[in-house]
């Protein structure tokens, strides 16, 4: 009788454990409608899916992050790139236009692809909370989540961080952080012990005929300094997608020792184009096409693609003082990573030595 009381009681008590088991399993266990409750960069508490599969961007700097740390998450690009140095499943995504420059987005072309969440994050922003706000609302239920400072070569490491988190890409954000650290702290450290008047003066050539640049100053201009460079452009920065004119006489004038060409089509003929054979960078063979396939290394936009432009607009300028910064062991290890394409030596050879007509 003793022994049957005891399986009685170790019955009851075997299901009152599966009951509660089971009650904190179903209570746990994730589901398909599951959320969860995150803070944005601007301090909003947004209601996201638990696990977040499509993203889309309103501006190519936070595109391109994303791009970088999740490639299989993002449903869009502002605008497609054109290069060839990328797999076409990204490439060949859908284009969904957005707020960026002069560009004016579609609400309803990005509610179309039904993303899980849409990533604000253009900057500078003159009132980020307001733009958010703003996009919240006409995006309805999609959830809208803010990142900031994706535009500023020396505030990446925050963004970064936070869309690992986000996206669920901890450990690709943590190895980006990692490389931009390691560059970024490279050429701060030699370039902030030139003397002034050692710096090289550095005109950012834009535009098919070279004729519009950005000052010091500018966003779109900002690896000049870091590397080491005076950016001579003496012009009023200009808002949005910048692009100052300037004459030929204002370049003559300024005459400087290296141009950065951001237009393939300018660089083709710069050498043989007559009004530009007296600007001293002409004369000693100082033009320099900026990479820029898949993205640009430089600027256009100025967001996370252009880390790997740190170690290279420094070299570029002072190859003599950056002889311990190996482009190709960094390019390559950048692609892989980070742009998900595995160069060729060929191809790395055409990035870092393009040749001019």
């Amino acid at each position: 009788m003793e022994n049957k009381n005891k399986i009685i009681i170790a019955t009851i008590l075997f299901i009152a454990v599966v009951g509660i088991l089971g009650t904190y399993v179903t209570y746990y266990a994730p589901s398909i409608g599951d959320t969860k409750q995150i803070t944005d960069m601007v301090g909003r508490n947004v209601t996201v899916p638990a696990q977040i599969n499509t993203v889309v961007a309103t501006s190519p700097p936070t595109t391109n992050l994303i791009y970088m740390l999740a490639p299989e998450k993002l449903a869009g690009w502002n605008f497609k790139p054109t290069g060839q140095y990328m797999d076409p499943k990204y490439k060949n995504l859908t284009e969904v236009g957005g707020w960026f420059g002069k560009q004016t987005g579609n609400y309803e072309t990005f509610i179309s692809i039904n993303p899980d969440i849409v990533m604000e994050g253009s900057s500078p922003l003159t009132n980020a909370s307001d733009t958010v706000n703003k996009r919240q609302e006409k995006f309805g239920i999609i959830p809208v989540v803010a990142v900031l400072e994706v535009s500023n070569v020396t505030k990446f490491t925050k963004p970064i961080k936070f869309m690992g988190q986000v996206l669920g890409a901890e450990d690709r954000a943590d190895k980006l952080i990692s490389f931009y650290n390691k560059v970024y702290s490279k050429v701060n450290s030699t370039a902030s012990k030139i003397p002034e008047d050692e710096k090289k003066k550095v005109y950012y050539a834009e535009g098919p005929e070279g004729l519009q640049t950005d000052p010091s100053g500018s966003q779109h201009s900002q690896l000049i300094e870091l590397a080491g460079g005076k950016n001579i452009a003496d012009v009023p920065i200009k808002k949005g997608m910048g692009m100052s004119d300037v004459s030929m006489e204002q370049v003559l004038q300024w005459n400087p020792d290296v141009i950065l060409v951001g237009d393939p089509a300018f660089y083709k003929k710069v050498y043989k184009d007559s009004k530009w054979q007296n600007v001293k960078a002409v004369k000693e063979k100082q033009v320099f096409l900026i990479p820029q396939d898949p993205l640009n290394w430089f600027d256009r936009p100025p967001g996370v693609n252009i880390i790997l432009g740190i170690p290279w607009t420094a070299k570029t300028l002072y190859p003599d003082k950056f002889q311990d910064l190996d482009m190709n062991s960094l390019t390559k290890e950048f692609y892989s990573e980070f742009y998900h394409y595995q160069l060729t030596d060929e191809q790395l050879d055409s990035l870092l030595n393009p040749q001019s007509s």
